[in-house]
């Protein structure tokens, strides 16, 4: 179930998931634990998330249109995705959409192990001065992502989600349950995400 359906992580640019070469995230196993509890995470809520996973893995394509769309229609964000000439570049939008889509798939499935919170360091990473284009290789005048905007964020890419849930699961507490445990990984995401932004963390 890691990858999504019908691709081999191995083809998607950039994602380096389980890389030996990932620097350790300064987030400790304990400080997850209590950001989770902070959250209100639950065991019923790793069900539900898994649940949530097998539906939304095979529609990554059809969300990202939605996600794609919605960051298209803001110039202020899709500025984040120009090139040297200041136009969004086709090449980078499409790297980035492939680990997006598998991201949907990780948020889901992968247990939160210090592998997983290593890579959630190396994602964190770049979207700062330190790493943003690198991975990509694209010269581009944006040079960090916004720490307002991966805060905001976590509203689109939640209040998107439930029509999807919704197609696949009648049943309105089923919905709710996955739609709650989908809000709550995506904001521990999105603060782990925080964590090279601020000396304070």
């Amino acid at each position: 179930m890691f990858p999504a359906k019908g691709v081999k992580t191995s083809s998607i640019p950039g994602y380096t998931y389980g890389s030996k070469t990932l620097a350790t995230s300064p987030v400790s196993l304990e400080d997850l634990a209590r950001l989770e509890s902070t959250v209100l995470w639950t065991d019923d809520d790793v069900a539900a998330l898994r649940r949530a996973g097998e539906i939304l893995g095979p529609q990554a394509d059809r969300i990202l249109d939605v996600w794609y769309g919605f960051v298209g229609s803001h110039d202020f964000l899709i500025a984040s995705f120009a090139g040297a000439d200041g136009t969004a570049n086709p090449d980078y939008l499409g790297a980035v959409r492939a680990r997006f889509a598998q991201w949907i798939v990780d948020v889901c499935s992968r247990d939160r192990d210090q592998e997983w919170l290593d890579y959630q360091h190396e994602i964190a990473l770049r979207h700062t001065a330190a790493k943003k284009n690198l991975t990509d290789g694209v010269s581009s005048p944006a040079s960090v992502i916004n720490l307002r905007y991966i805060i905001a964020f976590i509203v689109p890419l939640t209040a998107t989600i439930r029509p999807f849930l919704a197609e696949q699961a009648p049943d309105a507490d089923e919905v709710e349950a996955m739609y709650q445990a989908w809000f709550k990984s995506v904001t521990i995401t999105a603060a782990l995400w925080a964590e090279p932004y601020s000396p304070s963390w």
